[in-house]
């Protein structure tokens, strides 16, 4: 519920902060520079416990007084929301719990929408398969609602999606930033998204419900892989290259810079094909107790490797002027990848039941 989404969006920013803020505050290009003086540090909880400090044993100037007060009151605003609000709730859900309640009308909307919306173009294309439109609705909805879930995919994913903003804001600080690596990497990088979202949904505490899949008049689990592999680029990879494409035209402020994305959309469903070999990543089916391999860990390094290849590659095509033959040919070699790798994942069987 909306606990759920608060502690998500407090760890991805928990993630974010603790990641590009060390990078900044050292000065880009020197235009950030922290101080007493500068108007933004008034904003930064250190800033008032430091002012307390100064304020009760240190020069006792005007300013430290009123970071002090700032500390005080938002000490004071937390506690109480702990407190007051989060424990009440606590409480009321301790008395509710294990009551059967009929769903709220959020939750019914929501699956209303996306139902409709797996039931329209241009999803309906592409989801002409009734199974593999089941795993994606059932993907979409645990990636949705499911507290589990949530927590274990976003955070993980933006500790990893960092990576191409920092390069983004260190080349932006030099002098000439227009050599274009730092977006081609934002663009191969995209790769990491359906990679890691489709090795951390398989994960699940309701694991063994997924017998049900082998049950199932189906002769592997290919649609199920295609229709989470569909979930996670629509729900996760889209609008990650959304808001990509907004933060390098607000950085660059030219329109042409977002064509340096291209080589990475464009080997994207190789990327995301690499989680359902041999018929793995199938969702919701893998105890939680199994979430760290050593496997996934390598078949990351290894998208990096491929990614900053590319990346370079594609910088050295822009600025030479080889870019278009560049797209052609990686057209070209992505759609043989492609097939080759959907053909064996189709091909796929359950594996012999323990």
């Amino acid at each position: 519920g909306l606990m759920t989404t608060v502690q998500v969006f407090v760890a991805v920013a928990a993630v974010l902060a603790g990641q590009v803020m060390p990078r900044m505050m050292g000065g880009v290009g020197g235009k950030l520079r922290p101080g007493m003086e500068s108007w933004w540090v008034s904003l930064l909880p250190p800033a008032w416990f430091a002012g307390l400090d100064d304020a009760l044993a240190g020069s006792r100037a005007p300013g430290s007084w009123v970071l002090a007060a700032w500390g005080l009151a938002a000490t004071t605003v937390v506690l109480w929301l702990a407190f007051g609000k989060l424990a009440g709730d606590y409480g009321s859900g301790l008395q509710t719990l294990g009551e059967a309640r009929n769903p709220r009308p959020r939750q019914r909307a929501r699956r209303l929408w996306l139902a409709a919306a797996v039931a329209s173009p241009p999803l309906r294309w592409w989801l002409r398969d009734s199974v593999s439109r089941a795993s994606f609705l059932l993907t979409a909805a645990y990636l949705l609602r499911d507290r589990d879930v949530k927590l274990r995919v976003y955070p993980s994913m933006a500790s990893m999606l960092i990576m191409p903003i920092i390069i983004l804001v260190q080349e932006q600080a030099r002098v000439n930033a227009a050599g274009g690596f730092g977006v081609s990497f934002a663009g191969t990088f995209l790769g990491i998204i359906p990679l890691m979202g489709l090795t951390l949904v398989q994960y699940s505490q309701q694991w063994q419900a997924a017998d049900l899949f082998r049950a199932a008049p189906i002769a592997g689990p290919a649609p199920l892989c295609h229709g989470a592999r569909r979930a996670i680029l629509c729900l996760l990879t889209f609008p990650v290259l959304l808001v990509l494409g907004l933060v390098i035209w607000f950085m660059r402020g030219q329109v042409s810079n977002l064509a340096l994305l291209l080589p990475g959309i464009i080997v994207l469903p190789v990327y995301a094909l690499l989680p359902n070999l041999g018929g793995k990543a199938v969702p919701l089916s893998v105890p939680t107790e199994e979430a760290k391999s050593s496997s996934r860990g390598l078949t990351m390094v290894g998208v990096m490797i491929v990614s900053g290849i590319l990346s370079g590659i594609a910088a050295w095509a822009w600025s030479s002027g080889w870019f278009g033959w560049l797209l052609v040919f990686e057209i070209v070699v992505t759609s043989a990848l492609y097939i080759s790798l959907r053909a064996l994942v189709s091909a796929s069987r359950w594996p012999p039941a323990e």
